[in-house]
């Protein structure tokens, strides 16, 4: 995959705007950051919760990835090359569902009826 794929993913849902996050290219909801550019050409980083954030590293290290300074922080590394879209998609829907409010998670759940 790569960072217009992805970001192409996140745009596609209610209320996500392309923006910034620590002067990178993101993806946000109601302002907040949800997906974002990483610091090399590589990667991005995901919103997740901590919990998912240790499966995610266990079930496919290929792809999800902590550096220390995400350690502790509700955002995994996801590798470009090893992503594989389907399982993208997932989980940025749940990243943006933990940051988007009740009318825009309603407005999803009338997309999908």
């Amino acid at each position: 995959m790569t960072w217009e794929e992805i970001s192409a993913l996140a745009l596609a849902l209610p209320g996500a705007t392309p923006g910034t996050s620590y002067g990178r290219d993101a993806v946000l909801v109601r302002g907040k950051m949800f997906v974002a550019c990483g610091g090399a050409d590589d990667h991005c980083v995901l919103r997740a919760t901590l919990d998912e954030i240790d499966v995610l590293i266990a079930t496919d290290p290929d792809c999800f990835y902590q550096t220390p300074h995400y350690v502790g922080w509700p955002a995994v590394l996801v590798r470009y090359a090893s992503a594989d879209p389907g399982r993208i998609a997932v989980l940025l829907e749940r990243a943006w569902a933990g940051r988007a409010s009740r009318v825009q998670l309603a407005a999803r759940q009338r997309e999908r009826e």
